[in-house]
């Protein structure tokens, strides 16, 4: 059995600054944010990638947090996989640093 700890905030400021750090990724969040939720494929022809490609972003969008999923039945029938971006706001100024580095929870020596 795996238990799940929660992030410092020096781990979750680390894992959103690597999730934004790709231009995919921020397109990803500015239409998610823009047009509110909507289903990978819908979103994979509005941002011109391939769906496993998307998928693969949104996975690490969704692993810092910056994103969630909701898996729902079409009409017909279909699973249609809905993400939309988790509110969020994040400080970067000197201060907000240091205090997310000394939180870290594998800080390098």
């Amino acid at each position: 059995m795996t238990v799940k700890t929660k992030r410092s905030d020096g781990d979750r400021l680390l894992a959103m600054l690597a999730a934004l750090d790709n231009p995919h990724r921020l397109r990803i969040v500015a239409a998610l944010a823009a047009g509110g939720r909507n289903y990978v494929s819908q979103l994979a022809r509005e941002l011109g990638i391939s769906r496993p490609l998307l998928h693969l972003h949104l996975a690490k969008l969704e692993d810092a947090g910056l994103v969630r999923s909701q898996l729902e039945l079409s009409a017909d029938g279909k699973a249609l996989n809905f993400f939309e971006v988790n509110p969020f706001h994040v400080t970067l100024d000197p201060a907000a640093i240091a205090a997310a580095a000394a939180s870290l929870t594998n800080p390098e020596p």
